[in-house]
């Protein structure tokens, strides 16, 4: 897919303190059309409590500036905070998209929470399933995706421009990368994945997932492919596939599980949607010694 590097979205990051995750807003230079990625919904877990403080936040930002959204992505099925998409959706419009591969998470993730055949698995939940090289437009914006698997089976980056959006197959480049043990993770493709984006040109945007200040530094969530190729302390400089397997592999052995994985799972698979029991009331489910 050519990258057409002179289209320079606008984008603007919303940090969420309590899950380190940033979510964006990025408008079309030429339209007044936007795309909201990696969205996030407030949870009290210990009370039970989902609320949409940081939303919230996006939908007056969206409509003070008289936008319209065509679409609501998901770099991938988050594990670490509950996805906001249909409450922007009922809110704003637009089109939730997300990995064809999702079928695979509903797939792995469905046998862990002992869904019922209820619970569709072939990604029916949301509004558009992307396969590498697919392409989609915001306004008149051309934007296409790289299927990028290894922390999940269902990771995507997303080109807009001159700017991607890496999800959580890059962190900033002193944060190195994600984990790749998750259920259907694997970190030799994690690494292939992040040679397609070091690939990409060295001037273009990357624009993270997550932050956590390394070190004390501020919040960051903005670099460039020159950075992370020159920079990351984790793939940066060359470093090789069995040099990373071995570290990502040794590291990931010593990671708790993220706070909010059980909750997370089970909404982000539903493309936002919280499960309900029987009576149709929201209720969430702990699996024992699944995970």
């Amino acid at each position: 897919m050519t990258v057409n590097m002179d289209i320079q979205p606008q984008i603007e990051g919303f940090f969420d303190e309590a899950s380190n995750t940033i979510s964006y807003i990025a408008k079309d230079p030429n339209s007044d059309h936007c795309a909201i990625i990696d969205s996030v919904m407030d949870i009290d877990y210990a009370a039970g409590r989902i609320t949409s403080e940081h939303a919230d936040q996006l939908v007056a930002r969206i409509t003070e500036r008289g936008l319209t959204l065509d679409w609501i992505i998901e770099t991938h099925v988050h594990a670490d905070h509950l996805s906001a998409a249909p409450y922007l959706q009922d809110k704003l419009g637009g089109k939730i998209g997300v990995s064809e591969k999702i079928m695979v998470v509903q797939e792995t993730f469905g046998k862990v929470f002992n869904e019922g055949t209820e619970f569709q698995r072939d990604g029916s939940q949301f509004d558009a399933l992307f396969s590498d090289s697919d392409t989609y437009t915001v306004g008149d914006m051309s934007c296409y995706v790289m299927a990028t698997p290894g922390h999940t089976p269902a990771c995507m980056v997303h080109v807009m421009g001159d700017a991607a959006f890496v999800g959580d197959t890059l962190f900033m480049p002193d944060g190195g990368s994600a984990r790749a043990d998750f259920p259907g993770g694997d970190a030799g493709e994690l690494y292939d994945s992040i040679q397609k984006v070091l690939a990409l040109p060295a001037e273009m945007r990357l624009f993270m997932c997550h932050d956590y200040g390394p070190n004390g530094r501020a919040i960051a969530w903005e670099t460039t492919v020159a950075d992370q190729r020159a920079a990351n302390i984790h793939v940066g400089g060359g470093k090789s596939r069995e040099d990373f397997i071995k570290f990502r592999t040794d590291r990931d052995a010593q990671l708790a599980m993220p706070k909010l994985i059980i909750p997370a799972l089970q909404v982000n698979m539903r493309a936002g949607h919280v499960p309900t029991d029987k009576d149709g009331n929201p209720m969430l489910k702990v699996p024992v010694n699944g995970l």
